[in-house]
């Protein structure tokens, strides 16, 4: 690609901040974001800023009793936009940002830390019910419906006497319609599982030999298509998920990038063919996936099997000294982003000529 036609990624916002920043989204159809951290006291930190005069201006914050890890928009409905968060105590509980003294929804969904949590059938996206997915510590994966109180509608666990493996990371897919839809979920020891939740069962496992930090499928409203895992040891890999073998599984693209621990994976909503994964050494990298002539081949026995395509690098930057530790692309303004780090800084960037890569 042209130098000239190649996206650049331009700061637009920079704010340092005197807590640990775990996570940010922004808050859906606005130019306002949130942000979820750790105080040194101990105690969550919640901030909503607002994008006006190009800087980011901060319109209201709350200190709750434990620390924030992480967050999601993806079951609110859109005139609501209410928040779930997963917090260091085993907690998810769901905000209404107009009053954020008290959670409209809370419970104890884990015995210990909430390492990872996403939403579907809100804001549009998705069929079925709005539904929550929280990942632990203690090994297990949930899913939530906040009109049922207290107890999880799904529980993915390990069975009593089975060793109980760290859930880095989950995501929703597959939810094309009102009766399908899956999740995914990754370990501290490399495994990647999917869940059906409609037949409730293991769909597909794979080991990609180090922890998986970041799982995020290219869109939730679709029929799987493709699905990008990033991990512990300086690798993503790219399944495409379209076709599933009965014996080799999902074909996979393995990418090595940021000399370092890839953080997070998020999808351009604009373009499913691109996403940009953060680094444990400061870097964002931009990646577009191009698909094969064909995507789907035949093996020796007769079995339709999947063939995976092949990826560019269309632009990387060096933003910090420090891990990128989460990242969000507006839905509604192409190549507008926010993304935290463990230097205390959140910063809001721009990433040029999406539209024409």
């Amino acid at each position: 690609m042209d130098l000239l036609q190649k996206p650049q990624l331009i700061t637009h916002a920079h704010k340092s901040l005197n807590f640990t920043l775990y996570d940010t989204r922004w808050i859906p159809h606005s130019a306002r974001f949130v942000v979820l951290g750790s105080h040194p006291r101990g105690t969550g930190a919640l901030q909503i800023y607002e994008l006006t005069r190009g800087d980011a201006n901060i319109l209201k914050e709350a200190e709750k009793r434990s620390p924030f890890k992480c967050g999601t928009f993806g079951a609110g409905t859109i005139q609501e936009r209410h928040l779930a968060t997963g917090d260091f105590a085993g907690h998810m509980m769901v905000w209404d940002l107009e009053k954020v003294d008290m959670p409209v929804y809370s419970v104890k969904s884990h015995s210990e830390i909430v390492n990872s949590i996403d939403g579907c059938g809100g804001l549009g996206i998705g069929g079925g019910a709005p539904e929550i997915v929280t990942g632990s510590r203690d090994g297990s994966v949930k899913v939530w419906d906040v009109r049922q109180k207290d107890d999880p509608v799904a529980c993915m666990e390990p069975a009593e006497g089975e060793q109980r493996r760290d859930c880095w990371t989950v995501a929703f897919g597959n939810s094309y319609n009102n009766s399908e839809r899956c999740v995914a979920a990754g370990y501290d020891n490399g495994d990647i599982k999917m869940f059906d939740l409609r037949t409730m069962s293991l769909r597909w496992e794979e080991n990609v030999k180090n922890g998986v930090c970041s799982l995020e499928f290219d869109r939730k409203d679709i029929r799987m298509n493709k699905l990008v895992a990033t991990s512990l040891g300086a690798k993503f890999y790219v399944f495409d998920t379209r076709t599933q073998h009965p014996k080799k599984g999902f074909p996979c693209l393995t990418e090595k990038a940021h000399k370092s621990t890839i953080w997070c994976v998020r999808h351009l909503p604009q373009n499913r063919d691109i996403f940009m994964t953060t680094g444990g050494n400061g870097t964002l990298n931009l990646w577009k996936y191009s698909y094969p002539e064909k995507r789907v081949k035949t093996d020796g026995d007769g079995v339709s099997e999947g063939v995976v395509g092949s990826l560019d690098m269309l632009q990387n930057a060096t933003i910090t000294t420090q891990p990128i530790s989460s990242f969000d692309w507006n839905a509604d303004k192409e190549g507008l982003c926010v993304f935290t780090s463990f230097d205390q800084c959140f910063r809001v960037l721009i990433a040029t000529k999406l539209n024409i890569v």
